[in-house]
């Protein structure tokens, strides 16, 4: 799962999702960590890895801050609409409203419209978003990522200008991501490390991510709220997550601080449970409040 959510007043894309080079990684320009990341550039052996669709809701509200963060309260929903299958690949339409009270005063509110679509074998990505704040659109994204045979991406956009250019075969999409990390997990591997490209930050940036991933916690274990009403996901593994985002763009001294970190339970078939988000200033908790399995269409 590729979270959109604030990292200040006013909304910026992130992501899904959502890589500096932290010790042991270099920048994206640079390279990173070449056995880790060849081995999450195997597109295919994702295939492998099949996810359902479903529509989930989460209910987002400020769990912590820091006293010199501009956020004094926040609330808002994510409605995460994915379909398709391991043959043709995985549509996902996704919006969040989020109301956010600043600590000097007012309340901006922004609405974030997003639909992408992302072929089974990571081979080609389209992305289409558009930002609202207080009702006028903020900035718009579209355009599509194609992996070459050498497996190098090239990316053509639309909006918000017309420009091309190219990105490193190490790349993965957002669903690609979130194979490869469950693949590691079954694995039994605790640390993940590949960059991400999803389109955001006017379509021109990709992250270093860092996944941490925790003990299998079997099917037998009881799952709490929403989840564990639904019946589908009896049988199912899943392990606690943590990524962190970094910005390669960014240069720090001393120990990289990532953009962000999503911390979530990642069942096997793709699902990810309430989760939490720390911006460093702020925290939001993330709660499932509701979990629609959908239609699947079958592989021809």
């Amino acid at each position: 799962m590729r979270m959109t959510l604030p990292v200040h007043p006013r909304i910026v894309l992130l992501p899904a999702v959502l890589f500096l080079a932290v010790p042991g990684m270099a920048s994206a320009q640079d390279g990173v960590a070449p056995q880790k990341v060849a081995a999450s550039a195997a597109i295919p052996a994702a295939a492998t890895v099949p996810f359902v669709a479903h529509r989930a809701v989460y209910d987002l509200n400020l769990d912590r801050r820091k006293d010199q963060s501009s956020v004094d309260s926040m609330r808002g929903r994510i409605v995460y609409d994915f379909s398709g299958n391991a043959c043709s690949g995985y549509a996902l339409n996704f919006r969040q409203v989020t109301e956010i009270g600043l600590s000097g005063g007012g309340v901006n509110t922004s609405d974030l419209r997003s639909t992408t679509f992302e072929d089974e074998k990571g081979r080609n990505f389209r992305f289409n978003s558009q930002n609202f704040t207080n009702q006028k659109l903020d900035g718009s994204v579209d355009g599509q990522a194609n992996r070459a045979e050498s497996g190098t991406v090239g990316v053509a956009l639309k909006k918000p200008k017309s420009t091309k250019f190219d990105l490193s075969d190490r790349v993965l999409f957002p669903t690609g991501q979130m194979k490869a990390i469950v693949l590691a997990a079954r694995a039994g591997e605790h640390v993940f490390e590949s960059q991400v490209y999803d389109g955001s930050d006017g379509g021109q940036k990709i992250y270093n991510t860092l996944a941490v991933i925790g003990a299998k916690i079997g099917p037998d274990k009881p799952r709490e709220g929403v989840e564990a009403k639904a019946k589908q996901l009896d049988g199912v593994d899943r392990w606690p997550v943590t990524i962190s985002y970094f910005d390669p763009t960014k240069k720090a001294v001393g120990e990289e601080t990532p953009v962000y970190t999503m911390s979530f339970e990642l069942y096997a078939d793709g699902i990810s449970g309430s989760l939490t988000l720390d911006y460093g200033d702020f925290r939001l908790k993330g709660t499932m409040v509701s979990l629609d399995f959908l239609p699947q269409t079958e592989c021809k």
